[in-house]
Parts: C-alpha cells; structure tokens; sequence
C-alpha cells in the first residue's frame, strides 16, 4: 500500500473508533457559515463535550459500512459535519438544532441514536428532550409530590385535633 492509502485508512480506523464509542452523533450540512459562525458553532459544541469534525464523505461511508450501517450513504453528499458525542445522547442533537434556529442557515441531515439511524425529524424531536438534570428535577418533584401531600393532610388532622 502506498502512504496516501495508508493515511485514509487509518483516518477509516478514527473514524470508526469515534462512531463505535459515540453515544449519538448528527451529520450536518454547514454550507453558508461564515468563519465567525463556525468558530462560535464549534465553540457551542466543545463546551458541551461535543466533538465537531468535517470529515471526507466517502471515508464517513466507507467506515460506517464497514460498521454495517447503509442507512447514511443518501447523507453523505455535499459539505457535511458530524458532531459526536461520547456521554450525552441528546447534546449535538440541541446544539445544532439551536444553531440552526439563530443562524437560519445548516442543516440537519440525519443521525445516530444508541447505534441506530436516525432521521432529521428524529433529531430535531430528540432537541426537545429536556437534559438530564432538567429530567431528574422533574422525576424528584414527582416522586416527592405523595409525601408532601401525606405530610401535608397529617397536618392539618393534627391541627383539627388541637
């Protein structure tokens, strides 16, 4: 093999090392964004542990049918990002959709959710989901809600019996 096949083949192996291990990722068409825009979009992303690249489309297609996943190969024409994330499923999904709505440019092309093809409906429904201590406020104040209205009642029974 010759060093450039060696150097795609090895950015195949990062490239499938970083789905393999990626909570979800979303692929993104940034066409139109200024160097300000982007700077700021991938700034968006790394603050929230979101590793943003753009990639070659066919070293994207080729390692993610190695995968075994045949579902992205429509997606990957054109400019195109992906957005990885390794801990929280719902982040890129928010991010990019946020983006989107204050620059009025990108899109969403599609994406992964617990290693399985997600449309951009999909993704803009999961950009939605409350995050994960917005979910657990909510599930404590449910979970609290029978034992103040317990100690509520027991209360105003020990203040009738005065």
């Amino acid at each position: 093999m010759n060093a450039n096949k060696l150097a795609k083949r090895e950015v195949v192996d990062q490239i499938k090392d970083r789905i393999e291990r990626a909570a979800s990722f979303v692929i993104i068409d940034y066409k139109g964004l200024t160097v300000a825009e982007d700077t700021a979009l991938r700034n968006d992303f790394r603050s929230a542990k979101v590793e943003y690249k753009v990639l070659k489309n066919t070293l994207v297609k080729i390692a993610l049918n190695e995968l075994g996943y045949h579902d992205f190969d429509e997606a990957l024409n054109g400019p195109t990002a992906i957005a990885f994330s390794y801990d929280d499923a719902i982040a890129p999904s928010k991010i990019a959709v946020n983006s989107i709505k204050k620059l009025n440019k990108m899109q969403i092309k599609c994406g992964m959710l617990d290693k399985k093809f997600v449309d951009e409906a999909t993704v803009n429904a999961l950009a939605k989901v409350p995050n994960k201590e917005t979910l657990l406020a909510m599930l404590l104040s449910v979970l609290q809600a029978p034992v103040r209205g317990l100690a509520v009642a027991l209360n105003e029974i020990a203040k009738k019996a005065q």
